[in-house]
């Protein structure tokens, strides 16, 4: 899941949006991919260490991770096709956020960013308003 969120993070960088939104956008997705570990099995400790939050930030914030490229070029409204089209590499973010979905709904858990990605990537929904309504939506306990 976390190249999912690297794609939430990537349409944040492309807006300019800053490093506390990105930060609040990080602490969701961390949040995120823990309940949805925990509900599959997963120990939630799994996730707050390096191969959980470690691994989330270094492909959150590198400009050599597909996902946050994928995400950039999404804020600049460059069309999803165009963009895997002129990748030599796979965006597994892409793929995984509707199979994703699907499988937080198979385990009643809610995930926010990865229901935005989709829509910015598969429903055409705008990068600014889909990061506006994920960061100003009801707080839980993230």
């Amino acid at each position: 899941l976390k190249n999912i969120i690297a794609i939430a993070a990537g349409v944040a960088d492309g807006l300019e949006l800053g490093d506390n939104a990105k930060a609040g956008l990080l602490i969701r997705g961390i949040a995120e991919i823990t309940r949805l570990g925990v509900a599959v099995g997963a120990n939630p400790k799994t996730f707050a260490g390096l191969s959980g939050m470690g691994d989330l930030i270094t492909t959150c914030s590198s400009r050599l991770s597909r996902n946050h490229f994928v995400g950039v070029q999404i804020a600049n409204e460059k069309k999803l096709a165009d963009i895997l089209g002129g990748m030599k590499n796979v965006a597994e973010g892409v793929a995984t956020s509707k199979a994703a979905l699907v499988l937080g709904e198979k385990h009643s858990v809610q995930l926010p960013v990865t229901k935005e990605v989709v829509r910015l990537l598969f429903e055409g929904k705008k990068p600014f308003q889909s990061i506006s309504d994920l960061m100003t939506r009801e707080p839980t306990n993230e």
